[in-house]
């Protein structure tokens, strides 16, 4: 069975960061090709970033140069080093593997 738990969110003041983590199990992890993905309030799923299994990333233009994404195959764990972060960045994060997703942790960003 698929599971992933993600962690790390919290309430940040705009210029701050965050790490965020997912810890996957019921799968090869270094073999697969994991994203991280947000919903805003009331908005739809944004695809944030992507690394394959060889570790290449890709950025939404949105987080580009200021979100990182990168996994510890030893740890079977995904994260997403966010930094510079924007009121607009507030959203629940999700790590996703095909069709499957985490439950989520919260990122605000307020003053």
């Amino acid at each position: 069975e698929v599971q992933l738990v993600e962690s790390g969110g919290g309430l940040v003041q705009p210029g701050g960061s965050l790490r965020l983590s997912c810890a996957a199990s019921g799968f090869t992890f270094s073999w697969s090709f994991m994203s991280w993905v947000r919903q805003a309030p009331g908005k739809g799923l944004e695809w944030v970033s992507s690394i394959n299994r060889g570790g290449t990333t890709s950025y939404a233009n949105s987080v580009k140069g200021r979100f990182t994404i990168s996994r510890d195959n030893a740890k079977n764990t995904l994260y997403l080093q966010m930094t510079s972060l924007k009121p607009e960045d507030t959203a629940v994060y999700y790590c996703t593997k095909d069709q499957f997703r985490g439950q989520g942790t919260q990122v605000t960003v307020s003053s």
